[in-house]
């Protein structure tokens, strides 16, 4: 436990483990580069892989990329599928790396995550925060919220989980599409984000999914004293757009906004170079 159990290299600038939780999960863990520490937490039922064209700012830094319990490669354990839970396996990956002054990215349900651990830990082993796509209360009733399940619509949750469960490969297919701002991924992404999605079980999607969902950190982020990297696309078919993007940054004390123009839920995979661009250079004003 608070070890990295490297298994894996390539190259001489990564290296991948295996980082074994409190509660005995193993969580799998890749790192990229060497330099000021970047950790990029994926969203639900996705996996690291989706960070691919991040590994271009290794160049510049060290980007550390984790698969969340029950998913990519990390073990597919039934248990401890909470957004606390996630935040804490965060934490104990950045005390076994030894890392500090990390900036924690999180993007869809990966910021629910990144806004949890502020939650429960404040600014420790933290220098900036970075908040991408992602819902601070995905049922609010505010004007903001974009949300499919707006207005706390917990009976369209259920459904739409059902349906999953019914067909899991038709389901990632819409859902993959959705993500995209054409409404239709590119036929060689759609065919590995399925697959990344397909390797989550349903026990594991359909628990951490009713938890996140139904969590609310409007009141988390006015107490962000880091410096919050905010980055939106414009997600016609998917949340969560410019409105939540504009409230977020509005509620920290310290942001840098940035709307992707031709982007929907992926604005890391449909703009990297503009992305890129503007996570590094935020990450350079950071201490």
């Amino acid at each position: 436990m608070d070890q990295f159990e490297a298994v894996e290299t390539r190259g001489d600038n990564h290296v991948g483990g295996w980082v074994t939780t409190t509660d005995a999960a193993r969580v799998w863990v890749d790192v990229h580069g060497c330099g000021k520490p970047m950790v990029l937490i994926h969203g639900w039922t996705m996996s690291s892989a989706f960070w691919k064209r991040q590994e271009a700012l290794a160049e510049q830094c060290q980007v550390v990329t984790i698969d969340l319990r029950g998913h990519g490669k990390s073990d597919s354990v039934l248990r401890g599928h909470s957004v606390p839970r996630y935040a804490r396996d965060v934490r104990e990956v950045l005390r076994a790396l030894g890392l500090s002054k990390v900036m924690l990215v999180g993007w869809s349900m990966g910021g629910s995550v990144v806004m949890e651990y502020w939650r429960e830990f404040g600014g420790d082993l933290l220098s900036g925060l970075g908040l991408v796509e992602t819902g601070p209360a995905p049922m609010s009733g505010a004007p903001w919220n974009v949300h499919r399940y707006r207005g706390g619509d917990v009976a369209a949750m259920k459904a739409d989980l059902q349906t999953m469960v019914r067909d899991r490969r038709a389901f990632g297919e819409r859902f993959v599409d959705a993500m995209f701002l054409s409404g239709e991924a590119p036929a060689h992404a759609r065919r590995w984000m399925l697959v990344e999605h397909l390797k989550v079980n349903d026990h594991t999607a359909t628990t951490i999914y009713e938890d996140y969902v139904q969590r609310d950190y409007t009141g988390v982020l006015p107490t962000i004293t880091a410096p919050v990297f905010v980055a939106y696309g414009r997600s016609r078919h998917m949340c969560f757009g410019p409105s939540t993007g504009r409230y977020v940054a509005g509620s920290v004390p310290n942001s840098r906004f940035t709307i992707l123009e031709n982007s929907g839920h992926l604005p890391f995979y449909e703009e990297p170079a503009a992305f890129n661009n503007a996570l590094g250079h935020f990450l350079n004003l950071l201490p």
